[in-house]
Formats: structure tokens, sequence, C-alpha cells
């Protein structure tokens, strides 16, 4: 059990070159052939044919010139994930911008969702399973329009380029965000109350927690 308090945001606000993977295992933490310059701790956007990690950011858990291991990822279900067809591509995060004066984190979505059948044989009908419903995370944050954060926030929005939004709590446990930012820069107006901006981020896949 744990609160939140302390919890450091940052900004993914720059990306290398896309690496080019060539192989990926089924493994309990998959393992990726590609020719690079990582480093064990590493933070790195999968894209590829494996849609459970497609569009998620996953930390390095060692890293050679010719493979890495993306720390936490189960890809032993070949149902889940098909062998042969996790090649790709990654992208490592190479700047991180702290995101201060945070007053509020909301996470909307992620619930189950599920299809009521009516049946011809019973007046009581059944739920089926379909997927989940997206996810998005709402930050305010306390205006300071010459804060780098404002700065990096309103550049992923406006060139609407794919992000990462991290969260490290105290402790070292880290959430990882992956997804498109909309920054609203103007500020609440509210009397007796800090002005405040809020920034969404619009999960493409599900959080990775570590």
């Amino acid at each position: 059990m744990q609160l939140p308090n302390n919890i450091a945001f940052a900004l993914a606000s720059v990306f290398a070159a896309a690496v080019t993977i060539t192989a990926a295992s089924n493994a309990a933490e998959a393992v990726c052939t590609a020719t690079n310059t990582f480093a064990a701790g590493d933070y790195v956007e999968y894209t590829g044919g494996w849609s459970k990690a497609n569009g998620r950011v996953f930390r390095l858990k060692a890293a050679t010139a010719s493979n890495f291991t993306l720390e936490g990822l189960d890809t032993t279900d070949v149902t889940l994930f098909p062998a042969g067809a996790g090649i790709g591509s990654v992208r490592k995060i190479t700047t991180w911008v702290p995101i201060v004066g945070v007053t509020a984190a909301e996470v909307s979505g992620g619930e189950g969702k599920f299809v009521e059948v009516p049946l011809l044989d019973t007046d009581m009908p059944v739920n089926l399973p379909d997927g989940f419903s997206a996810t998005s995370v709402a930050l305010t944050i306390a205006d300071e329009k010459g804060a780098a954060h404002h700065t990096a926030l309103k550049a992923v929005s406006d060139g609407v380029k794919l992000t990462c939004l991290r969260g490290i709590l105290p402790g070292g446990a880290v959430l990882l965000y992956a997804g498109y930012c909309s920054f609203n820069e103007s500020p609440t107006l509210a009397k007796g109350s800090v002005m405040a901006v809020k920034a969404t981020f619009s999960l493409q896949n599900k959080v990775v927690r570590y």
C-alpha cells in the first residue's frame, strides 16, 4: 500500500532515431536482436508486430551491441505474441523534462468492456468480454509559462507527436504512460485558487509498471 505523495513526473521530449529489430524471442522477458548502442536502464518505445506491446515504452533490463531485453514483457504466450512477429523497431528516449507543480493526476478509462448477448432459451442474457476502454491521464499543473515543461508540453501537443509520461514514486516504482498529449495552456481563473493548466495523455496501449 502506498500514497502517491512526492511522485516525480517527467515528459519524454526527444527520441533517438529508430533502431530496427530483426528478431524477438518468446520468453519471460523478450530479448530483441538489433545493432544498438543502448544500456541497461534506457527507456525505449516499441513499434512492431506484437499488438500487446505496440506503442508501449519499456525499460531495458540488459543490453549488448547486438541485443537487448525488454524488462517485464512476458511473450511466452505465442497466441498473444506469435513467434516471429515481434520484428519492428524501437526508439530510445534521450530527453526527459521534469513536470513540476502538478496539483492533480486523474486516470480515466481502462475498465473492461462487455457485450450483452440475449439468448433465446433463457431470460438471462450473458456478458462476453470485449477488451478494455481507452485510458487517459489528465495532469493539472500550476501555471508557469516560462517553465521548461510548459514549452515541452506545448511542442509535443502542437506537433501531435507520440510521447510518454513517466511517474517515479518514492521507493523507485515506475509508471509509463505512452501516447499522445493534448495541452491546454489557457489557465484556470478561479478567485482564490492557483492558476493551472491541463495536459491530457491519451494512451495507445496499456500502462507499463515497474
